[in-house]
């Protein structure tokens, strides 16, 4: 039978549309080009071409067609492809790190529009793959970046993004922040008596248990659970935050949590009968709640 880039297109589109995948199309498509090593402009110059029967291209059509097998099971197609964008910049994932979303673009440009640097300690809780640590050690101008994972397997990767997106520390001229990886229970991972932060960041898990049954089954089933589940009403994690963090900030320091749509005043709440200052919702591109800031009185609280 005659094989075409167009015709291993229609079958891996038909496969996952048998397999109710939301964007069958899209997705064989991404999958073909990773398979073949090439790109839209080559595929579309080539597509109605029969494919050479050799080794290299049999190999291609078979790492094609198992990627598509993974897809049709709705494994996620960053796992499988092994990257993800975020802030224009190509992060490494796996099935231990919750894939990076746009939602958390807001969180972090947020932070870089408000506090661009100058030399401030941050520290990041619940880091998973790394993605808002690095950026904003790829971005902004701060001293040093604490991140903070429970697991450790997510730790690994974070790593690995910090290794190759941000080097030893130099980038074109360019010495970035040292972004410390420490594993531990939220505030468990530092040490008491230790510098105090300028700015506290995360996204937490903050899914309540009983809705992620309901999630897509690329999110219920192959990103972890740890990292969505934000116990029975969603905000236990902003609670703990809100209680123990005041030790590890100086006076006047900000914080800024990323929240589920719906989470807005109730993480307001938590916030303002722990004695922070300035709360403030800010809303993502499409309008709905996205990030809590706040500050820490600068007197103390």
């Amino acid at each position: 039978m005659r094989q075409t880039l167009q015709s291993l297109l229609t079958f891996g589109r038909e496969e996952l549309k048998r397999h109710n995948n939301p964007e069958p199309e899209l997705d064989a498509k991404y999958l073909l080009l990773e398979a073949f090593r090439t790109d839209m402009a080559h595929f579309l110059m080539n597509r109605s071409r029969e494919l050479p029967d050799n080794q290299e291209i049999r190999e291609m059509t078979r790492r094609y067609r198992e990627m598509i097998g993974k897809r049709a099971l709705r494994i996620p197609l960053q796992q499988i492809l092994g990257v993800q964008e975020f802030m224009g910049v190509s992060f490494f994932v796996n099935r231990h790190v919750l894939i990076p979303r746009q939602d958390t673009e807001t969180l972090v440009e947020l932070i870089l529009k408000e506090h661009p640097g100058q030399g401030e300690r941050i520290l990041d809780l619940c880091t998973g793959s790394g993605c808002i640590a690095v950026s904003l050690a790829l971005r902004g101008r701060y001293k040093t970046i604490t991140a903070v994972d429970l697991s450790s397997e997510a730790l690994k990767v974070a790593a690995k993004n910090c290794e190759r997106l941000l080097g030893e520390g130099e980038n074109e001229g360019r010495q970035y922040p040292k972004v410390d990886l420490r594993q531990g229970d939220l505030f468990m991972a530092l040490k008491q008596g230790e510098e105090p932060f300028d700015l506290l960041v995360s996204n937490p898990p903050y899914i309540p248990t009983a809705v992620i049954e309901g999630l897509e089954p690329e999110v219920r089933d192959f990103e972890p659970r740890m990292a969505l589940d934000g116990s029975g009403d969603g905000l236990e994690f902003y609670r703990r935050i809100a209680l123990e963090g005041k030790a590890f900030l100086k006076k006047g320091a900000s914080i800024y949590l990323e929240i589920g749509y719906d989470q807005g005043t109730s993480v307001k709440a938590i916030l303002e009968s722990n004695g922070f200052r300035h709360i403030r919702i800010v809303q993502d591109q499409a309008g709905r709640d996205r990030v809590v800031t706040a500050a820490t009185d600068s007197n103390g609280l």
